[in-house]
């Protein structure tokens, strides 16, 4: 829903007009090619009246310099030059963004001293810029100028000046179609519900085949025939139906197995007869986040043409208390032929989970299975917004998970899974109880995902604190994230692409 800036790259040259943006490490100076931006040398007097020390994406602004043709030379601060990883990048480049205001023409000077970017580092500036620069506004009919009269949506373009801007383009088109993806994740998460039912969703999953994702939309007698009954009964009490859409990203080589990607997309979730309370429900038009991610992740895939193939699962319903909604003492049949005894009908999104795990492995037999999920409250008091929650039966793809995290920023914390938490979704009257109570809320969900895997490699990622309503950040200021995107991405691109 944001008009995405326009990022080009070109050799270090004195800029002519528009804003321009200078690096400046924490206690070191200016490299000649920022200082060629500044001829009056207004910079150093006002790093003093700001008392500007280069801290990481702090910025000062000189308005209307001497000398230059340009209105607004701006410093972005770099931190400590041995702390510049791929995050401290991604953070100058949302800072860029931020700096950048209402300009239409834009030069960031990639010059630092002491220090020679790598393609990388400028591509990861250039997703910093676009990262930030997400807004969504499609519904604000009232955007005004200063004057009163309407605004018009303004095309951005920066200019990257790096030293081979050939190598940072090549670079930054592998980035650029993540950020797609993530736009189209948040894009997905801050759609109202009554915009965004399973039917539009499943349509927005459609669209990929433009990009040569093969898409399957499974409708409710498609899934009720395959044994779903688990998934459609959260799905029974709304009038919106049901829908199932499988995409496929055929990258890698022609028998290799897949790798699959599972997301929770209850597009609105009342709790059903279990309702929640009034307060702060209009956020749960972001339980699809999962989902949205998912299809973000293949979009992305997609568009860098990643050597892979990839399986992205998400199931799309919605959770409403009418007359035919499922009941707290229900017993359900999954696909897997497991009873399920619902005690809670907002535990909903394990029911719909559990259903496309079993379909995903049996079908798929992929190398391993990582489901999304805006699950529960309970990881929020775990974790906070800072790390989304990864419960795992294999250690080597928690490692993987853990890492592409820390590389991304996209950070992930692994819980404990054990028979002892197990046991407390045991019932007299089933197989099994959707919810354990209130302790361990978090890993009681997982240790109920965790029956319908078996063998497979599997994780399961409880976004619930960072896929909506996270804090705001050098890189992203919407309530939507789009966490995960980035995350999977990097998973698959260090270890799964041929």
């Amino acid at each position: 829903m944001t008009e995405k800036p326009t990022v080009a790259f070109a050799k270090f040259a004195a800029p002519k007009k528009g804003s321009v943006i200078v690096l400046a490490p924490e206690g070191g100076g200016l490299t000649d090619a920022a200082e060629a931006c500044d001829p009056a040398g207004i910079l150093p007097r006002v790093f003093a009246a700001a008392e500007f020390k280069g801290k990481l994406a702090a910025s000062v602004e000189a308005l209307a310099p001497q000398g230059p043709g340009y209105d607004r030379l701006v410093a972005i601060g770099t931190g400590k030059t041995d702390s510049l990883n791929e995050q401290a990048w991604l953070q100058i480049g949302g800072a860029a963004a931020a700096a950048a205001k209402n300009a239409t023409e834009v030069t960031v000077v990639a010059d630092i001293a002491g220090v020679t970017p790598t393609a990388r580092n400028i591509a990861s500036i250039g997703l910093g810029i676009l990262l930030r620069a997400y807004s969504f506004e499609k519904y604000k009919t009232r955007k005004n100028n200063n004057d009163g009269t309407p605004s018009k949506a303004k095309s951005v373009k920066f200019t990257i000046q790096c030293a081979d801007p050939a190598a940072a383009r090549r670079a930054f088109a592998q980035a650029e179609a993540v950020a797609d993806g993530v736009y189209l994740a948040r894009d997905l998460v801050n759609e109202p519900a009554n915009v965004l039912g399973p039917v539009e969703f499943a349509a927005q999953a459609k669209e990929l085949e433009k990009l040569g994702v093969e898409v399957e939309i499974l409708t409710e007698k498609e899934m009720r025939k395959l044994g779903m009954n688990a998934l459609l009964g959260v799905a029974q009490g709304s009038f919106r139906p049901p829908r199932l859409a499988v995409m496929r990203w055929n990258g890698g080589k022609a028998r290799e197995k897949p790798v699959a990607f599972i997301g929770k997309g209850v597009v609105f979730d009342t709790g059903g007869i279990s309702i929640k309370p009034a307060a702060n429900m209009e956020d749960m038009k972001g339980d699809m986040a999962g989902a949205a991610a998912v299809t973000g992740l293949m979009r992305a895939l997609a568009a860098r043409k990643a050597k892979a193939n990839v399986v992205g699962m998400i199931g799309l319903v919605e959770n409403m208390p009418d007359g035919n909604a499922q009941r707290p003492g229900d017993i359900v049949t999954s696909m897997s032929g497991q009873t399920i005894e619902i005690i809670n009908t907002d535990a909903e999104g394990r029911l719909v989970l559990a259903d496309m795990l079993w379909h995903c492995k049996e079908k798929y037999q992929p190398q391993f299975m990582i489901n999304l999920a805006t699950l529960t409250g309970a990881i929020l008091v775990a974790l906070g917004n800072s790390y989304a929650g990864l419960f795992s039966n294999d250690d080597q793809l928690s490692e993987r998970l853990s890492a592409a995290g820390n590389a991304t920023g996209e950070r992930v914390w692994r819980m404990p899974l054990g028979p002892e938490y197990d046991k407390l979704i045991d019932t007299k009257n089933a197989d099994m109880k959707n919810t354990g109570g209130r302790n361990a809320g978090s890993i009681t969900a997982a240790q109920f995902l965790k029956r319908f895997v078996d063998d497979t490699p599997w994780a399961h990622l409880d976004v619930a604190g960072t896929a909506m309503a996270s804090p705001s950040s050098d890189i992203n200021q919407s309530w939507a994230s789009g966490f995960g995107v980035r995350l999977l991405d990097r998973l698959v691109a260090d270890h799964y692409e041929g």
